[in-house]
C-alpha cells in the first residue's frame, strides 16, 4: 500500500492510497464539522455506571456500488434510530478493504455522529503498512480499533506472516498501544479459536497476554450456546484475572444455509435443539430469519440477567434482525 498526501480524483471515482472507492463512499464532500468521538473503553466506563448495556452493531464493506448505498443510505440510518453506542466495520480477508474500511467508519462518524471502530489485521502488510493505516484513520477522527491477526486472503487456508509484518495479534496490541491515541478491542473466543489445536484454555491465555499488552475490550465471536460464554467468561475473570469488558457477539440467524457455512468457518458449535429447528426450516429463509430473531431474544435475555457489559450485533448489514431484537429486549 502506498502512503497517500491526500484524496486525488479521478474520472473513475474517489481514490485514497492509490485505491478506487465508490462514489458513494465520497465523505469530502461533507462541510459538516464532525465532533470529538468517545473512545470505546469510555463508553464501557460510563454505561457501567449508568447500570445500562453498551449496544454496538458490526457491518462489512460491500463489494457493490449498490451495496454501499444500501449500507450507508439505508441499514446505517435505520439502525442509528436505535441509538447504537458505537459501529464496527470489519477489514476484508487479506486486508482486501483497508481504505474502504476507514471510509466507511469516517462516514458513520462524520454523517451519523456515531462512534466508529475499524478493523485491522496483520495479514499482507508490512509494520510500516499497518502505520500508515493507523496515521490514515488518526487523521480521519478514528480514534477505535478492533485488533485482529486475520484471515489469509481468500478466507481459507493457513495464516502466513507477512515479512516485515506481525505474526500474532498480541504483537499488533502493542504496536497500536505504542502509536498511542487509540482505544483497543481484541477477539474472544468463547468455545477458543478454531485454529488453536492446544485447546480452549491455552487460546484463553493467549486472550489474556493480549490484554496486557494494552487491549481496553473484549468482543467474542458468535456462539449459540450461552453455556460455552458462562464458562469462557469465569475462567477470563476468577482464573486470570481479568477486568476488561467482555461483550458477547450476537448473530441473528438469517437462513439456514447462511449459519451453517459461518459456523463451519469460524468452528462455533450449534447445539442439536438449534439444528433440530432449523432443519425444516432449510428453504425458508423468511421463517429462518423469524425464527432467528426468536432464538437470538432469547439467547440476550439471559446474557443480560447474568450482567453481561453489552451486545455487540452482527447485522450481516442488514437492519431488520437486529432492530427488532433491541425492539424485544426493550433496548429501543
Amino acid at each position: 500500500m502506498e502512503a497517500s498526501n491526500g484524496p486525488q480524483r479521478s474520472p473513475a471515482g474517489l481514490f485514497l492510497g492509490g485505491y478506487p472507492i465508490s462514489r458513494g463512499l465520497d465523505f469530502f464532500n461533507d462541510s459538516s464539522i464532525m465532533p470529538t468521538m468517545q473512545f470505546i473503553r469510555d463508553i464501557y466506563a460510563a454505561k457501567q455506571a449508568s447500570n445500562r448495556p453498551v449496544i454496538s452493531f458490526e457491518f462489512f464493506p460491500p463489494k457493490t456500488e449498490e451495496g454501499d448505498r444500501n449500507l450507508l443510505e439505508k441499514t446505517i440510518p435505520a439502525l442509528k434510530q436505535l441509538q447504537p453506542d458505537f459501529c464496527s466495520v470489519t477489514y476484508g480477508a487479506g486486508g482486501s478493504t483497508r481504505e474502504k474500511t476507514l471510509m466507511i467508519v469516517d462516514r458513520i462518524q462524520r454523517t451519523h455522529g456515531i462512534t466508529g471502530m475499524a478493523h485491522l489485521t496483520c495479514v499482507g502488510s508490512t509494520q510500516e503498512q499497518i502505520g500508515e493505516v493507523l496515521d490514515q484513520a488518526r487523521a480521519l477522527g478514528i480514534r477505535n480499533i478492533l485488533a485482529l491477526r486475520g484471515d489469509p486472503p481468500g478466507g481459507t487456508g493457513k495464516f502466513k506472516k507477512t515479512e516485515g509484518g506481525f505474526e500474532f495479534s498480541y504483537q499488533l496490541v502493542q504496536f497500536i498501544r505504542q502509536k498511542g491515541g487509540f482505544s483497543i478491542g481484541t477477539a474472544g473466543f468463547p468455545e477458543g479459536h478454531i485454529a488453536c489445536q492446544e485447546g480452549k484454555l491455552v487460546d484463553w491465555e493467549r486472550l489474556k497476554a493480549k490484554i496486557d499488552c494494552g487491549a481496553d475490550f473484549v468482543l467474542t465471536q458468535l456462539f449459540f450456546d450461552n453455556a460455552d460464554f458462562f464458562v469462557f467468561r469465569e475462567y477470563m475473570a476468577k482464573k486470570l484475572g481479568v477486568t476488561v469488558s467482555i461483550t458477547p457477539g450476537i448473530l441473528p440467524i438469517l437462513s439456514a444455509a447462511q449459519v451453517k457455512r459461518f459456523t463451519e468457518m469460524c468452528g462455533a458449535r450449534m447445539p442439536a435443539p438449534l439444528l433440530a429447528r432449523l432443519e425444516p426450516l432449510r428453504d425458508h429463509d423468511e421463517a429462518a430469519t423469524e425464527f432467528g430473531i426468536e432464538y437470538a431474544t432469547k439467547q440476550c435475555e439471559e446474557l443480560l440477567r447474568e450482567g453481561v457489559p453489552g451486545l455487540h450485533i452482527y447485522t450481516l448489514n442488514k437492519a431488520r434482525s437486529a432492530a427488532q431484537l433491541l425492539k424485544n429486549l426493550r433496548l429501543a
